[in-house]
């Protein structure tokens, strides 16, 4: 559907134009917000924002803090207002329209964003007060502020000279447009599978499999048939207990080989992305594109992350190695033969051996996380550590008909923010979990804080006709992780929206969410809220115990995989010529960690949108290096007690209070008094090789 811009549009009728008031809490009014009403918003956004540049530029005093730093932080605020709805809509509520506008403006966007690092008046005031920056009295927070923009501007482009400085410039555009692109083949290509299925083809799939496949046909007029797609929570069950060896490896090879041909095709993008990103780098004078994004992390080198990744890998490869005969001894035991394993067997037999050592089955355990008890039992989370309320506010407009609004109290009965939840599947949503902010916390120029208002989204098993949303204890995990992001944006306390909340450094950022998930394998935590649906009756002690028992089952299996995703993202931002045959090129990337034979025509990068559309570009280690924070931290409460008041205290005022105000080597250092270590991790996942101690970028240097 083509989009008409309606330019002319009054300033009242357009919801941008204004700081939202009309709705509770400064809500956005999704209920009055149009398509055609984000493009105008956004070319005013832009026009004022190049009219506040040029006011700092054009400014007759001599460069300060405020009237240049603040001055620019507060340039983009309406602009901000915009992006900030139409970003997040466009993964979890897209359509063609809003896939078509969003090519049209990234190019734009790219350009306003370039315009102003490469502002040659702009930049000279920024380096005035960089340089002069012991003149003026600046705070912990202020001197960060300072910082982060005169790097943002170094790391921008704002040296380069001449022809590089338009070399520059069209190479970001160009990113931008190749980044969009990528993000909208994947969920393009989504859409269009659809495996039916007979009655004969269900053995093993459990109940609420076979309801919802069921129920996803009649929606499709098609009564007495069955409907299964590739999105994450229908392909994990189907992969886990499906009987049909051959049903698995089509649904395997459909899903890795999704974005590799056709229409929606991502290879030729992906390796241009990964050029496009190696020519910026290049030129601003970094060997590789890893090298320019770990700089400005807590690693700071990809020496460092290599580290880190061959250091778990020693640790749990010899443990995989014994996982894997236990599985092939079970599996030969029960098939009565020996068969050559595949990837699309692994979740199969995993899981029944799962159940034949534990007595567990996920399957079994749904109808103890019915989803509005798992709602009361995270939120309840929040309110045992730091004492938190929630209360579902239906005045508050939503997106979509599936999502709730709650307004969220601080333990003192003071306003704290809004979380919005999104939990089940649909056409317009990327698969996957992730949190996103509609506002972020901050102090307006006259003043005002605005609080958070985040959302966390997800795609859990959708309620049938018969049955509410059961939960696997994996989706409850999720949930616990994404809360955790959202409870780092809504804590927030700072005054520049830039170091707020989650705008901190990439492998510090899966600290609060990972944190999180340690409570899962806690019966204090799981007593709660975890009771049948129907009785309900309370998760009983022996199934909580097979929870915890099972809970390192696969830990090394798990493990090697994140490490070849961490490697194989690597791979990609370390390259120094372009790359001839993505597929081979991943294969040889994550080979040290291969646990199957390379199976053809399977490739990672082509869906991978953490690295290619997301923020995640030679970044994904960070949820292994946030691992090793993770579990030192809740070592800690262990020790005090996993509801200790002073211990929860410390972690909210330490790391989920300050941002990017300060560095996350010295936040973490505060909270937990000590480096963080890799023993807990390898301690929590029953791994007993201790490579190294102590995580290395964390130590002072």
């Amino acid at each position: 559907m083509a989009i008409t811009a309606t330019c002319t549009m009054s300033h009242a009728q357009n919801p941008f134009f204004d700081e939202f008031k009309s709705t509770p809490r400064g809500a956005v009014p999704f209920d009055k917000i149009a398509v055609t009403d984000y493009e105008p918003a956004i070319e005013r956004g832009i026009r004022l924002g190049l009219e506040a540049v040029d006011a700092i530029v054009n400014n007759p005093d001599a460069p300060t803090f405020d009237n240049t730093i603040v001055a620019l932080e507060m340039s983009d605020r309406d602009l901000n207002r915009v992006l900030m709805v139409f970003d997040p809509l466009l993964s979890a509520l897209s359509d063609d329209a809003m896939m078509e506008l969003s090519m049209k403006i990234s190019p734009r966007l790219s350009d306003y964003s370039t315009s102003i690092s490469l502002n040659r008046g702009l930049w000279e005031r920024v380096r005035y007060v960089y340089d002069h920056r012991d003149k003026f009295n600046l705070d912990i927070e202020d001197k960060m502020l300072l910082k982060k923009t005169y790097e943002s501007f170094v790391r921008n482009g704002a040296l380069l000279e001449g022809e590089d400085r338009e070399t520059y410039s069209h190479l970001s555009s160009r990113l931008s447009e190749l980044t969009t692109i990528f993000g909208q083949n994947v969920l393009k290509e989504m859409n269009t599978y659809e495996i039916w299925l007979d009655e004969s083809d269900l053995t093993g799939l459990p109940e609420s499999s076979v309801e919802a496949a069921a129920l996803a046909a009649a929606d499709k007029g098609r009564k007495g048939e069955f409907l299964f797609t590739l999105d994450q929570p229908v392909y994990v069950s189907f992969m886990k207990y499906s009987d049909r060896r051959d049903l698995r490896e089509r649904m395997y090879r459909l899903y890795t080989g999704r974005n590799v041909k056709g229409e929606y095709n991502n290879l030729p993008v992906m390796k241009e992305i990964a050029e496009t990103r190696m020519k910026i780098a290049n030129l601003l004078g970094y060997k590789t594109f890893a090298h320019y994004v770990l700089e400005n992390t807590m690693a700071k080198t990809p020496e460092k992350v290599y580290e880190l990744l061959y250091s778990l890998r020693d640790a749990y490869l010899p443990a995989q190695k014994v996982e894997f005969k236990e599985l092939l001894d079970y599996v030969s035991k029960i098939e009565g033969k020996k068969i050559e394993l595949m990837p699309w067997d692994y979740s199969y037999y995993a899981n029944k051996l799962k159940n034949a050592k534990y007595a567990y089955d996920e399957e079994s355990l749904r109808p103890y996380f019915e989803l509005n008890n798992v709602i009361n039992g995270v939120f309840g989370l929040a309110t045992r550590l730091y004492g938190l309320t929630f209360k579902k506010n239906s005045d508050i407009p939503v997106y979509h008909s599936d999502v709730d609004a709650f307004e969220v109290m601080d333990k003192d009965g003071s306003y704290l923010g809004v979380i919005y939840t999104d939990f089940f599947p649909r056409a317009s949503k990327l698969p996957g979990a992730w949190m996103t902010e509609f506002k972020c916390e901050e102090i307006t120029p006259e003043g005002d804080t605005i609080r958070p208002h985040v959302s966390i989204v997800m795609n859990f098993t959708k309620p049938t006709g018969a049955k509410p949303s059961l939960l696997t204890p994996y989706e409850v995990e999720t949930f616990l992780h994404e809360f955790g992001h959202a409870l780092h944006g809504l804590m927030a306390s700072t005054r520049y929206a830039s170091l707020s909340g989650t705008n901190v450094l990439q492998d510090f950022v899966e600290l609060p969410s990972q944190f999180n998930e340690n409570y899962l394998t806690e019966k204090e935590f799981l007593d709660g809220f975890a009771r049948h649906y129907i009785t309900g009756e309370v998760i009983p002690a022996e199934l909580v115990g097979q929870i915890i028992s099972s809970s390192r089952f696969g830990a090394a299996y798990a493990c090697l995989r994140q490490l070849n995703f961490g490697l194989i993202d690597m791979a990609w931002h370390s390259i120094s010529s372009p790359v001839d045959d993505p597929e081979k090129f991943e294969q040889e990337a994550g080979e040290s960690v291969a646990m199957f034979e390379p199976i053809h025509g399977s490739v990672t990068g082509s869906t991978f949108s953490h690295i290619f559309a997301g923020g995640y570009a030679a970044g994904y280690y960070s949820y292994k290096w946030a691992e090793v924070l993770d579990a030192d931290a809740f070592d800690y409460f262990k020790e005090n007690g996993i509801f200790d008041s002073a211990t929860a205290d410390s972690f909210r005022r330490d790391i989920l209070t300050r941002g990017g105000t300060e560095s996350p080597d010295e936040l973490y250092r505060r909270f937990r008094g000590k480096d963080a270590s890799i023993d807990a991790l390898l301690q929590r996942d029953g791994i007993s090789f201790v490579p190294s101690g102590k995580l290395q970028g964390l130590k002072d240097r």
